[in-house]
């Protein structure tokens, strides 16, 4: 028995390393998420400088107001459709940087390659807790696949339910598993975002892409945060 519970020791010493990896890989796409929100944005911000619609001469006030004022630099400045050179100059640079910027987040892999160390860090948990089963028979059964699939059938009830002080192998494996799907699900909508981009994507569009990329509806952040009570704070 006193072996039994030294090895357990072990494992669960083992887990918690693993899960601290799992979720300082977590910290690093978090990163990577909030500046692909900028990037967004100032691709949105640009665009819809670019595009801005002329002043709108029908207007009975807007007519009165040129016609108090109506010198050659007004002049000039409602024909060039109300932006500067320079404004017009800096919103195009910004508008590349910004789409290339997004093109790297996706075609260089930094989230994904994230996401296959996160998979591998999932394969390792797997590993331990099928280890400490062997030690002490149906002490957590949980296979790759299983483990995403809890997160498709979770509720918030099963998590708190755990022992957050103590935590075990099988809540650190079952916790990665939730989060793991989680943040897939959250690139996936990325990856989708940043393929549907193009310079004739409508203002409404824009602003639903910034709005979900922002929003992230797929990560529960109540989980997220139960998940960082398993990291003793310093």
């Amino acid at each position: 028995m006193e072996e039994e519970n030294t090895a357990l020791l072990e494992l669960n010493s083992k887990a918690f390393h693993i899960f601290s990896d799992f979720m300082t890989r977590i910290t690093q796409l978090e990163e990577l998420v909030s500046l692909g929100s900028k990037l967004l944005c100032g691709l949105q911000e640009s665009l819809e400088l670019l595009r801005r619609p002329p002043v709108n001469k029908k207007s009975e006030v807007v007519d009165a107001i040129i016609k108090a004022n109506e010198t050659m630099r007004l002049k000039a400045y409602l024909e060039a459709g109300c932006i500067t050179a320079n404004d017009g100059v800096q919103s195009i640079r910004k508008l590349h940087e910004c789409k290339r910027g997004l093109h790297d987040h996706l075609n260089k892999d930094q989230a994904k390659s994230l996401l296959n160390e996160l998979e591998s860090l999932i394969g390792n948990i797997v590993d331990v807790v099928q280890a400490a089963n062997e030690i002490v028979p149906d002490f957590g059964k949980h296979s790759r696949d299983e483990l995403v699939h809890q997160a498709t059938s979770f509720e918030k009830g099963e998590l708190e339910s755990h022992d957050i002080h103590k935590p075990e192998v099988s809540d650190y494996a079952a916790t990665m598993g939730i989060v793991y799907s989680m943040v897939k699900q959250d690139y996936t909508m990325q990856e989708k975002i940043i393929s549907s981009l193009s310079l004739n994507s409508s203002s409404g569009e824009l602003e639903s892409y910034t709005l979900m990329w922002s929003l992230r509806p797929f990560i529960n952040e109540d989980i997220m945060h139960q998940a960082w009570r398993f990291i003793p704070q310093l």
